[in-house]
């Protein structure tokens, strides 16, 4: 079955994305074409990237990092859910990027927003960056106003007109997972005999 993870990038006392994370996966379990999990950054506490190598050698010294590369490797697809920080995305959200680059190769990644412009433009960062790790965008993304779905811009009240929009966003994000799964499966054969060679 394939598998999607919605990462909730914010970690800040009273943030608003867990709202919104939480609400993406309810809607999200009730499908039957894909499992879904919430991770939350929160729950993998990253220094500012402190590897001493390139994330692209997948040679990670540090237990953090181990944990992190093992849970993002169990996907096939993603939602990230950002607000929207001075026309970009969250610190914690980007340096959580980088700190993986493998795990994120020849898979899906689909987008829900949050601001006073919906967080749209942390999402065209995000599709800048999405692109570098060869994660393949989805067109349908989810910006949400804190203006109108929010009360008193902190108790998320989402609208209905909402709904569609995230399914059709789904349909999208698992439809190419699936596509891609042939792919990223290949490339972890090839990891793993290189790995054995070296060995060897």
């Amino acid at each position: 079955m394939t598998k999607i993870a919605i990462i909730l990038g914010s970690t800040r006392p009273g943030r608003n994305g867990e709202a919104v994370a939480k609400w993406v996966r309810d809607i999200a379990v009730k499908r039957d074409d894909a499992t879904f999990e919430l991770v939350d950054l929160a729950d993998f506490p990253l220094p500012h990237f402190d590897e001493p190598g390139s994330p692209a050698w997948g040679n990670y010294q540090n237990e953090h990092t181990k944990a992190w590369s093992a849970k993002i490797a169990e996907f096939d697809g993603y939602v990230f859910v950002t607000p929207e920080y001075n026309h970009s995305t969250s610190g914690v959200l980007k340096n959580a990027l980088d700190y993986l680059y493998n795990e994120w190769n020849n898979k899906a990644a689909a987008f829900v927003s949050y601001g006073s412009v919906g967080g749209a433009r942390a999402v065209e960062h995000l599709r800048l960056v999405a692109s570098e790790l060869q994660l393949a965008t989805v067109r349908a993304q989810v910006a949400i106003s804190l203006m109108t779905e929010f009360e008193n811009f902190s108790v998320f009240k989402p609208n209905d007109y909402l709904l569609p929009q995230v399914d059709t966003m789904l349909d999208q994000l698992v439809a190419w997972s699936k596509a891609l799964e042939p792919l990223h499966a290949a490339a972890a054969e090839s990891d793993a005999d290189a790995d054995e060679t070296v060995a060897a």
